[in-house]
């Protein structure tokens, strides 16, 4: 299996190496790992792409690039610049440090890279580790997802519905905020929503005086609606969301039949 890797916390981030350790494991000693990640942290970009300026791209290893763009400009980089004679058999984009759960996973870079992949035609799965008090202090905080995650993508890819509708399927995980050890497992679960708690921007002054505004997230130990995504992570399950880059709100379409 030749599998392609990108993230949103960049080519030096701790989590692409768990990632990459989970791809090695899928792909065999006869397989292949390739890695084009950004070069530096995207996190938040969401599905952007680089679509008025290019992109420097470079080696930096054996089967390893970095470019100046975001997680979906990485897949397109490796889809049709580094591999283009040799495509991916999955694209993997991850392991996010944080969890891409619930109204996350609208922002996420992560999901961004996953959802290109898809458009382009291949299975993709985006996963997250979930921090929390349980595990953020833990030699390897990223241990529930080294633990399961070559698991839990087998699972998924042995499993997959995707019978080649127009917006092909692509997968969120999110692993729980706790040590490996204490996972109880995997749940299917839909996206949530955290009720009272959302992005929002906190002002400083620099020294200078100009006036700056951080982007401040809202509380993630916030649990979503029962059997969501967010509620079984913090129950200590790993979520496993199917999606899709089709936007439309099929419940509203009879609604607004009216105005035809």
């Amino acid at each position: 299996m030749r599998i392609l890797l990108t993230n949103d916390d960049g080519i030096n981030a701790p989590g692409l190496e768990v990632l990459a350790g989970i791809a090695d494991d899928l792909a065999g000693p006869d397989g292949e790992v390739w890695i084009v990640a950004p070069a530096f942290e995207q996190s938040g970009v969401a599905h952007c792409i680089s679509y008025t300026h290019p992109m420097m791209i470079a080696k930096m290893g054996e089967r390893r690039f970095a470019a100046e763009g975001s997680p979906a400009d990485c897949v397109m980089a490796g889809l049709h610049d580094v591999l283009k004679d040799s495509p991916p058999d999955l694209v993997l984009s991850g392991v996010n440090r944080g969890n891409n759960s619930a109204e996350n996973a609208l922002y996420s870079g992560t999901l961004g890279g996953a959802m290109e992949a898809a458009l382009q035609g291949l299975p993709a799965i985006a996963l997250s580790q979930y921090f929390g008090p349980a595990n953020l202090k833990l030699d390897n905080p990223f241990e529930a997802a080294t633990q399961h995650g070559a698991g839990v993508i087998r699972a998924i890819l042995g499993a997959s519905p995707d019978g080649g509708q127009d917006y092909r399927l692509f997968y969120n995980v999110n692993f729980p905020p706790v040590p490996g050890a204490k996972v109880k497992g995997v749940k299917v679960a839909k996206q949530g929503y955290r009720h009272g708690t959302r992005f929002g921007v906190e002002p400083h002054s620099s020294p200078s005086g100009r006036r700056f505004l951080w982007i401040k997230g809202g509380n993630q130990q916030v649990p979503t609606a029962p059997g969501t995504d967010a509620a079984v992570n913090l129950d200590g399950y790993v979520s496993v969301t199917p999606m899709r880059a089709d936007l439309t709100a099929y419940d509203a379409l009879d609604a607004l039949k009216v105005i035809e």
